[in-house]
């Protein structure tokens, strides 16, 4: 009988240990390559911005104003603000910024780590010939295993009118940005694109959604 309860309790402490393994592998980071590519024809993306947070976090919400920090990027293809406020956010564990712009039909990759609860993933980037579109990805789940590819739509930020106008643009063939908020729309939503009403030429800087391909693969260690 005293061999008998010996055997139960080493295989309590072997069952104890495998669970308390897996939570342990559960909880450690995990990093992945995410890959955005420019499928658009005319359109230069400006230095995405990637995101790992956990399910409380919202880079921008379809319907409602984006915050002020997240408007130079959409109209002008500046991170720095949105950068220094990622840092301040408990529900952000990390963040990352692409060395330079994807170009048209081009591809860039950016490594970033999750961890725990902190398992999602968003990303933005400015269309760089329009008053304040980007492409977003919103809060998608870092797969465990295997490769998950999403598109994304161009998004206008709401934050700007769409004058199309050279004076409100950073892009080619423009180089300019003063910044006009008479008439923007004053949430997010899908962008109706380049109309060419004023110094774009929409056989050029117009799209048909998706503006981006995003896949997410895991790296292993």
């Amino acid at each position: 009988m005293k061999r008998l309860n010996n055997y139960f309790t080493l295989s309590l402490i072997i069952l104890i240990g495998i669970l308390t393994t897996g939570v342990s592998f559960a909880d450690e980071g995990r990093q992945y390559e995410v890959t955005i590519t420019n499928v658009t024809r005319g359109q230069i993306i400006t230095p995405p911005v990637l995101i790992s947070h956990n399910g409380n976090f919202n880079l921008f919400t379809p319907g409602s104003t984006v915050i002020p920090e997240f408007e130079p990027l959409a109209e002008d293809g500046d991170a720095t603000s949105l950068l220094a406020y990622l840092g301040t956010v408990d529900d952000v564990f990390e963040y990352a910024q692409a060395g330079g712009p994807i170009m048209p039909g081009a591809s860039v990759t950016v490594e970033i780590s999750t961890k725990g609860n902190f398992r999602y993933l968003s990303a933005a980037g400015m269309l760089a010939s329009t008053n304040d579109a980007f492409f977003g990805l919103n809060k998608v789940k870092a797969p465990r295993h295997g490769i998950k590819s999403v598109t994304s739509p161009a998004y206008d930020a709401g934050s700007e009118a769409n004058t199309e106008s050279c004076d409100h643009i950073p892009g080619p063939p423009c180089g300019n940005h003063a910044r006009t908020t008479n008439g923007a729309e004053g949430y997010v939503h899908v962008h109706a694109g380049i109309h060419g009403m004023g110094d774009l030429t929409p056989a050029m800087h117009d799209w048909r959604n998706p503006v981006a391909k995003i896949t997410i693969r895991p790296v292993h260690q």
